[in-house]
């Protein structure tokens, strides 16, 4: 028994030893312990645990957790959390809120915010669904850093998910026609219904015929969970190799090992806000977008009080501060008058329009975008303006612009001329999405705006992928309420960063040049007639400035 039991013992040895030596321990082991003698570490263990990990597996994504959380305005939107096998445990390396999609007006019926809560929280329900059962099994054991990979499995699930709403809408129309009879009585006029309008009595029609409002996109239930599946991974694979989300973005955008960014100071900006704010607030209200809400008789009241408040401190604008006003033209349309309502009882034209902006910015110089100056549906009012003001300042779609998923296939779709657009990651939104359209738009030399969605959480990602994208501007809103905040302290905590890292650009210039002119004038040696620049403290294309729209 005793011989027995040393023959198993050897076994066991030769096996361990084998075992060891076709990992290469010994040799890795003889190589740490010779690099850290002369360096004789406080932390011996520590600093072996450290060399050591260099050759331990990649993590690997072991589950994904979906919850229903509560955005900024308390409404329900969807939270994931990544967890990955690390060094043979699971560990929960990060989380993000999404920012919703959904908008309810103001004004608007009880029956349809009732409908609208429900639509909500159907879409957050679902989303939550298929995080934690179909995404979690699907992603399991994928490298979180492999960020192409996990967008082209996200890609293909929402597909198929698409495929089967439409299954269902064929089948369900199908059904609802074979209950419909095919025989339909002539219609006849009912008893006690109005009469057809006498020949010769006009009806009240617009002055001019305007194109109709396009229908909007409709979003599948349950999208919310492509987009903050995508946002996590991102945000896990950053972790993972120990660089800021931002740096992790821009490596996956650009391929390479070192990356220079530019950021813009934002002290004098919030200096600014802070100060208008605090002459507003004792008597005024502040809006759900953080702007002080206050009437005005004309158009330029507001812009005059923006220079006083800059006198008040002693900035000048169109040289320490710059304004970029949000017209949202989309809400002021009076379809049943075909024209703008700029003002309660004001009304113009879409040509009418451009004459007014072109009087403000040549009035107000400081005036560097116009964000939504017409609806997407005015085409060639949006041709006009840009060649009427596409050399004194950004021309902005926001509204006007598409769905990201829209612009990738097509790139010309829906968008009118313009400098630029305005990205917002919601929905179906993936970060391989983003990453390839602002690629395109800097091809094709138009400026990258990221801005908040309406339904906002205090998840700062949005930052990062601004920085990280290369984003000319990044729209935040009014600094009210804790999801703003916390957004604006992250921008100055990248700026400090950047800094201390001596990557960070201050003076450069702003160069106001449309799409169309660029490729006109691409090879021309000389430019210059074709664009105009301002000299001023900001950025260049990859910087990140962010703006509060009047």
């Amino acid at each position: 028994m005793e011989a027995e039991a040393r023959r198993r013992l050897r076994a066991l040895r030769m096996e361990a030893a084998e075992y060891y030596r076709s990992h290469g321990v010994p040799q890795r082991m003889e190589d740490a312990l010779n690099t850290l003698f002369p360096q004789r570490p406080g932390d011996l263990y520590g600093e072996l645990a450290n060399y050591l990990s260099k050759f331990s597996k990649a993590p690997l994504i072991s589950k994904l957790v979906g919850r229903k959380v509560l955005d900024g305005v308390g409404q329900p939107t969807l939270e994931v959390e990544t967890h990955c096998t690390v060094k043979n445990y699971e560990r929960r390396i990060c989380s993000v809120v999404m920012s919703s999609h959904f908008q309810t007006l103001v004004n608007a019926l009880p029956e349809t915010i009732e409908a609208d809560e429900k639509e909500r929280n159907n879409s957050v329900n679902t989303a939550v669904e298929w995080v934690n059962e179909s995404l979690s099994t699907m992603l399991r054991d994928v490298k979180p850093t492999d960020q192409g990979e996990v967008d082209k499995m996200l890609g293909e699930f929402f597909t198929k998910k698409v495929e089967e709403k439409e299954e269902i809408q064929k089948r369900e129309e199908r059904e609802k026609d074979e209950e419909t009879p095919s025989c339909i009585p002539p219609a006849t006029e009912l008893p006690g219904g109005k009469k057809a309008a006498k020949q010769g009595k006009k009806a009240s029609i617009p002055e001019k015929m305007i194109p109709p409002a396009e229908p909007i996109e409709l979003v599948l239930c349950g999208s919310l969970a492509i987009g903050g599946t995508s946002l996590a991974i991102a945000k896990a694979g950053a972790t993972i190799n120990h660089v800021p989300l931002y740096l992790h973005i821009s490596l996956l955008k650009h391929n390479q090992v070192h990356v220079i960014f530019s950021l813009m100071t934002t002290c004098v900006y919030i200096k600014l806000l802070f100060l208008f704010y605090f002459q507003q607030q004792a008597s005024k209200r502040i809006s759900h977008l953080g702007c002080p809400v206050t009437g005005c008789d004309n158009l330029e009241q507001l812009l005059l009080l923006m220079q006083t408040a800059c006198n008040n401190r002693s900035l000048e604008l169109g040289k320490d501060m710059y304004l970029a006003i949000n017209c949202a033209a989309h809400e002021l349309m009076d379809y049943s008058k075909g024209k703008y309502e700029i003002l309660t009882g004001t009304f113009k034209s879409p040509d009418e329009m451009i004459n007014m902006y072109v009087e403000l910015t040549d009035k107000f110089p400081f005036i560097i975008a116009l964000i939504d100056p017409l609806r997407k549906e005015d085409r060639q009012q949006w041709t006009n303006i840009c060649c009427a003001l596409g050399s004194k300042c950004f021309l902005i779609a926001e509204d006007a612009a598409t769905y990201i998923s829209k612009r990738k296939i097509d790139q010309n779709f829906n968008v009118p001329t313009c400098s630029g657009v305005v990205l917002k990651y919601i929905n179906q939104t993936k970060v391989s999405d983003l990453i390839e359209l602002t690629g395109l738009l800097d091809s094709q030399r138009q400026i990258t705006i990221l801005g908040s969605p309406d339904g906002e959480s205090s998840d700062d990602s949005l930052v990062d992928l601004a920085v990280g994208l290369g984003a000319r501007f990044i729209k935040l809103g009014g600094l009210s309420r804790g999801e703003r905040v916390t957004k604006y302290n992250r921008l100055l905590a990248i700026e400090e960063e950047l800094a201390e890292n001596r990557t960070l650009r201050m003076k450069q210039k702003f160069f106001f040049l449309l799409r169309k002119w660029f490729h006109r004038m691409h090879f021309s040696k000389n430019k210059t007639d074709n664009y105009r620049t301002i000299n001023l403290n900001c950025l260049r294309r990859s910087n990140v400035f962010p703006i509060q729209m009047v």
